[in-house]
């Protein structure tokens, strides 16, 4: 992906606001297992603090990145969003990040 992270944060709350999203199946399990709702994972690609955290510019099964953002309640969320479909977001996965494994849920910790 060549766009600039504000640029690619932009994209994913437009596709928001304009319901141009969808989520996989592995997503919906994990959604499920984490029990996060649509609203939170709404809000957290719409707040103010979301941002492009990782870049996946040439995976094999399409441009993607991980971005984090924050419930109304402030819970951090992160979501792996497919951008290889430029009017339509895929939401690959989506979890609620585990502070062990991250440093201000923002920079894996080293194993």
């Amino acid at each position: 992906m060549t766009e600039e992270p504000a640029i690619i944060v932009e994209r994913l709350r437009q596709a928001v606001l304009s319901r141009r999203y969808r989520l996989t199946l592995h997503a919906e399990l994990e959604r499920d297992a984490d029990q996060i709702t649509i609203e939170e994972i709404e809000q957290a690609l719409l707040s103010e603090q979301c941002g492009v955290i990782e870049d996946y510019p040439t995976d094999p099964r399409g441009a993607s990145c991980l971005v984090l953002g924050f419930t109304s309640q402030g819970s951090p969320i992160h979501i792996l969003c497919g951008v290889a479909v430029p009017d339509m977001l895929v939401i690959i996965t989506v979890y609620r990040p585990d502070p062990s494994q991250w440093i201000n849920w923002r920079i894996r910790r080293e194993v």
